[in-house]
């Protein structure tokens, strides 16, 4: 078998189109699961038994199942069962963003549990509303201590949206899938889109370490 890279030139509009849908996706859920996650992690150091146990179930389903059933399962039953029609594109938003809030949520409750309780204590005597300890205490360090960790679940949610593919959403995967069976050549398509996840997702991986390390040293101080 003879490879031919040279075939993919032909369709470099479309993979970049594909590529920035990935990315769009990967940024709407990135900002929206993060959202959901700390405030999933404020439910799970919360004193409330009945709020514990709701995010706790939430957080465990969604850490415990496939993403693609989740996925498959938001498409094809939720439109059933509440009587409307859901695009792929808000199918996908919706399951990688309860995904993302699931694993962001374990992470920002570990932050939130490595802030002392004197500084909590302090709060209390100064007499700060609970908002204010949440958004000018609280919130400033969680995040401070999560970004490595959330960074790489980050990264791990840009490679799971390639399974967004499945339910027809034009993203990287999906152009890539479609050019490989227009042309016949698997090979030389799917590499090509391999690398392209490869270089986006390799260079990320390792700014977390440098990230990670400086936030470490900050730490420390």
């Amino acid at each position: 078998m003879t490879l031919d890279f040279s075939i993919l030139l032909r369709f470099e509009h479309a993979l970049l189109l594909g590529l920035w849908m990935t990315i769009k996706l990967t940024v709407i859920c990135v900002v929206l699961g993060c959202t959901l996650g700390f405030l999933v992690g404020l439910l799970r150091t919360s004193r409330n038994l009945a709020l514990r146990a709701i995010s706790s179930i939430y957080v465990e389903f969604f850490r415990g199942t496939p993403v693609l059933i989740q996925l498959f399962w938001i498409f094809f039953c939720l439109p059933l069962l509440l009587g409307v029609e859901l695009s792929n594109l808000a199918s996908g938003v919706i399951a990688l963003t309860l995904y993302m809030g699931a694993i962001t949520s374990e992470t920002f409750r570990a932050s939130l549990k490595s802030i002392g309780q004197e500084q909590l204590d302090a709060c209390v005597a100064l007499g700060l509303p609970r908002r204010s300890q949440v958004m000018n205490v609280v919130l400033p360090q969680a995040v401070l201590r999560a970004i490595p960790t959330l960074l790489s679940n980050c990264v791990s949610l840009f490679k799971e949206s390639a399974l967004v593919s499945a339910v027809g959403m034009a993203d990287l995967m999906f152009v890539g899938q479609n050019i490989s069976n227009n042309t016949a050549r698997p090979v030389e398509v799917l590499t090509v889109v391999a690398l392209i996840y490869f270089a986006i997702a390799f260079p990320l991986t390792r700014a977390v370490s440098l990230v990670e390390g400086r936030i470490q040293k900050k730490l420390a101080i």
